[in-house]
Order: structure tokens, then sequence, then C-alpha cells
């Protein structure tokens, strides 16, 4: 028996839903996709924007800063103009004070150069009048002169000064110090130029007491002129350890020449002045030094740059111990205001020598 050919199909129910599967499955890919990608521009644009506002931020803030800035220069701006007109007005000042300062020293010149001349013509008076009672001596044989007495050495009865003695040693102080009786003008002065610190009274005042001291010696007399900063050294140069007889004027000129030409300059060493009057034979009979306070060194050279009370006196202690034995010590002590140390220790010295102790005055000599 024949069989029944079936009819062939070509597109069946089951091709049909694969298609339609396959089709909504690229929809609800594109779905997903469109939906990831409208999420991922939304969260870049907040992101974005919040970074806007972040420099839009900074932008106002230095254009703040700027604006403080360009207020805190134009007050600088102020002050330094107030400033360099505040120093315009303290250097007038400062001219118009060195000024003064230099007629002062001109008038103080001027009254020490006839103060020296009223000094040269009393000596010229005083070698009349030895002149003359050498005559009267001679005449009458008169004894002592009645200004002097004797006592543990010849005295000099209107200053108090022990000036007796065959051998005089003087030790003159030519230390930085001797430029003024203050502190600060001393700094000031030996910043200025070499002749006027010559010129400075306190100086002057020292050479004038020595040109004083050597018009009292007898010509057969004998002295020797020592002065001293960091180091010591005769006046006259070539003359160490030698004694001079002050009958030789012309060297007694010379040594006033000499002093009158020399700086004050340096600290002050007496470890080094004492020690000479131990090193000169045969020792002196007689010393006069003259000082205006306690020592700063005890040698040549030092590496301190400032020096307490305590230290000044533990030097002077040292350098005393230097001194000869048995030889009285004359101070004339020409003061520097603040070193309160100086006069007690001064006379102390004296007073242990059988010495004598002066506090210059300054119209002395």
């Amino acid at each position: 028996m024949a069989r029944k050919r079936r009819s062939m199909e070509i597109f069946s129910m089951s091709f049909l839903d694969c298609m339609s599967c396959g089709f909504g499955a690229v929809i609800l890919f594109f779905m997903i996709i469109n939906s990831h990608v409208n999420a991922t521009t939304e969260n870049d644009t907040s992101e974005l924007m919040a970074e806007t506002n972040r420099l839009e931020i900074e932008v106002l803030e230095g254009r703040k800063n700027l604006a403080l800035a360009r207020n805190t220069k134009q007050k600088l701006e102020v002050e330094k103009e107030d400033a360099e007109s505040k120093i315009a007005q303290i250097i007038a000042l400062i001219q118009e004070l060195q000024a003064e300062l230099d007629k002062y020293d001109n008038d103080t010149l001027a009254k020490i150069e006839r103060v020296e001349k009223l000094q040269s013509d009393i000596k010229s008076l005083e070698e009349e009048v030895k002149r003359l009672l050498a005559i009267k001596e001679e005449q009458d044989q008169a004894g002592e002169q009645v200004v002097e007495f004797k006592g543990d050495g010849d005295r000099q009865y209107l200053t108090g000064l022990r000036l007796g003695g065959e051998r005089t040693l003087i030790l003159v102080d030519r230390s930085a110090s001797m430029l003024s009786d203050e502190v600060y003008k001393v700094i000031l002065r030996r910043n200025r130029p070499e002749e006027e610190q010559l010129r400075s009274r306190k100086w002057r005042q020292v050479i004038a007491s020595v040109n004083w001291l050597t018009s009292q010696f007898s010509p057969e007399d004998q002295y020797q002129i020592y002065m001293f900063n960091n180091v010591a050294e005769p006046v006259l140069r070539g003359t160490e350890g030698v004694w001079l007889t002050a009958g030789d004027g012309q060297q007694l000129v010379e040594a006033t020449r000499v002093l009158r030409r020399t700086l004050p300059k340096n600290g002050t060493n007496m470890h080094s002045a004492f020690a000479v009057a131990k090193s000169l034979s045969p020792r002196p009979d007689n010393i006069i030094l003259l000082v205006d306070g306690m020592p700063t060194m005890d040698a040549a050279t030092t590496d301190k740059t400032r020096v307490g009370a305590s230290e000044r006196l533990n030097l002077f202690a040292r350098a005393v111990r230097e001194l000869p034995p048995g030889v009285p010590v004359n101070i004339m002590l020409f003061p520097m205001n603040g070193d309160f140390n100086a006069p007690i220790s001064f006379w102390s010295l004296a007073l242990s020598t059988k010495g004598s102790f002066l506090t210059v005055s300054r119209d002395w000599p």
C-alpha cells in the first residue's frame, strides 16, 4: 500500500519562537547598555561640577589674598617712609651734637694751652724762687724748707705726694681709657683721627701732671719714666733699665714731647709696669703711678673681650706681687666713672707701702 506523502513547511513554530526570543534579547541588551551609559554620564557630570566649584573658590581666595597683600604692601611703604623720616631726624641730631662736641673740644684745647702757658710761667717763677732761696740759704745757712717735713720719706706738703729719694720711677698709664672719664666717650674718641685723640682733655692733663712732677726734681736726682698699656716701655727709647739724671733738662723736655705724641690705646697691663720697678738696679726709692683704673690684663695679649670687676681685682692683686718690697708707691688717680674698686684698691696699696694717694681733680695741676 502506498505511503501518504507529508507536506513540507519552510517556517515552523519553533523557528519563529527562536527568532522572537533572540530579538527580545537584543532589545533587552540595548536597554541595559543605555541605562548604564546614562548612569555613568550623570556621575561624571557631578564630579566635574564639584571640581569647577572648588576652582572657583580657590580663585576667590586668591583674589582675597591679593587684596590683603596689596594693603599690607601699602602699609609697609607708609611705615618705611616714617622710618626714613625718623632716621633723617636722628642723623641731623647726631651732626648737631658732633658740631657741639667739636666746639667744646676746641674750647677745651684753648683752655689747656693757656693753662700750659701759665704752668710754664709758674715754672720759671719757681726756678727764680729756688735761685733766690739758694742765695738766702748761702747767706744765713738756713735749714729745711717750710713746706716740707721729714717722715718715712720726703713729702710735698701742699699736694701730699712723696717726691723725695735719689731715684724716682714714674709709671704712666697710656691705655685707651685715658681718652676720657666715660666709657662711651672712650669708644667714640678711639674711632676718631689720631690728632683729635691726642687732644683729649684727660690725656693732656696726664702729660701736664708728668711735666709738673719732673719740674720738682733737683739737678742731682735720678729718675726714669715708663709708660704702659698692654706692654711697658720707657718714654725715651734706648734707656731701658738705665737711671737718668734730672740735671739734663733736655731729656726732661724730650720725655714730655714724646708723651704728647703718644696715642693712648689697648688695655691696662699693670703686671708689666710693676715688673719694671722690680727689674731696675739699683731699685727705686720712690714710685709715682699715674693711672685711671684697675688693670684689664696681665699679659701682652688676651682672648677676653670683657673683664668683670672681680677678675680685675684678681689681676690687680697679682700685679702688686711684682713690686719690690720697701718702696713707697704714690698714686695719682685720674678717676674713671664706673670703676668703683679703683679708689679703695689704690688707697690700700699706698697705705701698705707707706706711700700717698691723690685723686686728681679736672683742673689740676
